[in-house]
């Protein structure tokens, strides 16, 4: 069972950055594929970015240019750095960790992003 605690959310004004982090409870390394989602009130869930095992990247076009998502594997942490925040961006952000072994995978509780002036 691995364990995902979000950290990171607040409220900032448009324009403003925010880096989420994510802290895995066991070695992530070349065995999880990671992700970070997003609900807004009243939509479905979406994926916001991905990294593999292997650091290749994906993106939502909501977000290409604005986001980057990154891993630190020794400390069993993943990252998403968001730059030039809009009120469209505020969601709850949510962190899943992808065992690639058996396509299991692992969510996180949540973290709350809010962008509004």
């Amino acid at each position: 069972q691995v364990q995902l605690v979000e950290s990171g959310g607040g409220l900032v004004q448009p324009g403003e950055s925010l880096r989420l982090s994510c802290a895995a409870s066991t070695l992530i390394s070349s065995n999880y594929d990671m992700r970070w989602y997003r609900q807004a009130p009243g939509k479905q869930r979406e994926l916001v970015a991905a990294i593999t095992n292997r650091i290749t990247t994906t993106y939502a076009n909501s977000v290409k240019g604005r986001f980057t998502i990154s891993r630190d594997n020794a400390k069993s942490t993943v990252y998403l750095q968001m730059n030039s925040l809009k009120p469209d961006d505020t969601a709850v952000y949510f962190c899943n960790a992808v065992y690639i072994a058996l396509g299991r995978d692992y969510w996180g509780q949540g973290t709350q992003v809010t962008v509004s002036s």
